[in-house]
């Protein structure tokens, strides 16, 4: 990531976000996750999570590649 990632962030909070959102999908590739559907799945899951363990829980490594899968089966 260079400095003209951030050209457009808005605002140093706006860059802590993009920083906070470009470390999720590295850690997803990371632990061999296609960052497209695990974000999918990320956004779908959250709307469903009522405590702080349940959303650690769908941290990029604590997802298998499998869980992913059989969304990505399903959501077609």
């Amino acid at each position: 990531m260079g400095r003209k990632n951030w050209l457009f962030s808005g605002s140093p909070g706006g860059a802590d976000s993009l920083a906070g959102f470009y470390s999720i999908i590295e850690t997803a590739k990371g632990n061999g996750l296609e960052p497209y559907w695990y974000m999918r799945y990320l956004l779908e899951k959250l709307t469903t999570c009522q405590t702080d363990d349940e959303i650690y829980k769908l941290m990029p490594n604590k997802i298998g590649t499998d869980v992913i899968s059989r969304f990505r089966s399903g959501a077609n």
